[in-house]
């Protein structure tokens, strides 16, 4: 396989973004290779919009480095406190989910020097397995994105309709994890 930088060769490196990744699976690291990704977008002087879908937390590190690292980069959380009943959402669970993604078309509609060269929908791939927001919606999101724009949906149960519309899809898969030993969120790890 043959690597070509062509950022590196041209004076429109933006003009190459615009594919959809999608990074799945039951492995713990789906929001981590997001963030891996922004923090190489951010050095690159891109900005970056990171929507978190069932997340409420002011506590986590991302969101503290977010602040720091404002305007290029953006991160909204779109949750209530507390565990989520995913089987049976509660009404403003499913309204979160919708405003969610509402801001992320709001944000492709920005002008462009406002508008973020790569969209994480973090979890979303959640929201869609539990049929919380229809495949449909989100693909027709994806299909009329601004071209140049990078997207990247995170969450496990990615459906089948919305792997076959990714140019890049990831599977994390968990060989083995702490978590089913007696476990409690570490801060600067698990957030």
């Amino acid at each position: 396989m043959m690597y070509h930088d062509r950022a590196a060769d041209s004076h429109h490196p933006v003009k190459y973004f615009g594919k959809i990744h999608v990074y799945t699976g039951d492995g713990k690291g789906k929001t981590t290779a997001a963030l891996g990704l922004t923090l190489r977008a951010l050095g690159h002087g891109f900005s970056v919009l990171m929507i978190q879908f069932f997340k409420n937390h002011k506590d986590f590190g991302e969101l503290k480095i977010g602040n720091l690292l404002q305007p290029q980069l953006e991160i909204v959380q779109f949750g209530q406190l507390g565990v989520i009943d995913l089987v049976h959402p509660s009404a403003i669970d499913i309204y979160y989910v919708r405003e969610g993604l509402d801001y992320a078309r709001k944000a492709l509609r920005r002008e462009p020097e406002k508008r973020p060269h790569i969209l994480i929908l973090d979890e979303i791939n959640v929201a869609l397995g539990y049929h919380m927001i229809p495949v449909a919606e989100v693909l027709d999101f994806l299909d009329n994105k601004h071209q140049n724009t990078e997207i990247v949906l995170t969450g496990r149960y990615a459906p089948e309709a919305l792997i076959k519309r990714a140019d890049l899809v990831t599977e994390m898969n968990a060989i083995k994890h702490y978590y089913t030993d007696d476990f409690f969120a570490r801060k600067g790890i698990e957030h």
